[in-house]
């Protein structure tokens, strides 16, 4: 690998090992599974496309890099979506908030749906 592919592969590969070390942190320190589910999911995703990135343009191959950015588009595509039906299954089946929360949306989603359907 020439020197000019080494360090924005080298810069890509730490960026990403960062972002996936704030997402861990995230699952540590966060209080509840929302906000760890946030931590999860947008450092997360970040993080693994930074390092798919890395290894589709160390590969010095077309298709194999070609095969990475599908990858990481994949990724951004699917790893918001699951964060949010993970998060709303939470909610339905009562998991609670962290009492430093300051407001609830699905709580307000869910009367607004309960009225639509039940009106008075």
């Amino acid at each position: 690998m020439t020197l000019w592919l080494a360090i924005p592969v080298s810069l890509l590969i730490v960026g990403g090992a960062l972002f996936a070390v704030l997402a861990a942190l995230g699952l540590l320190r966060l209080p509840d599974v929302y906000t760890r589910m946030h931590a999860a999911s947008k450092a997360g995703t970040v993080g693994s496309g930074l390092l798919l990135i890395a290894a589709g343009l160390g590969s010095q191959d077309p298709a194999i890099f070609i095969r990475a950015l599908a990858g990481f588009i994949f990724f951004i595509l699917t790893a918001p979506v699951s964060a949010h039906l993970l998060a709303r299954a939470a909610h339905l089946a009562h998991v609670p908030l962290d009492p430093s929360s300051i407001r609830d949306d699905y709580a307000r989603d869910e009367a607004r749906d309960e009225e639509t359907v039940h009106p008075k």
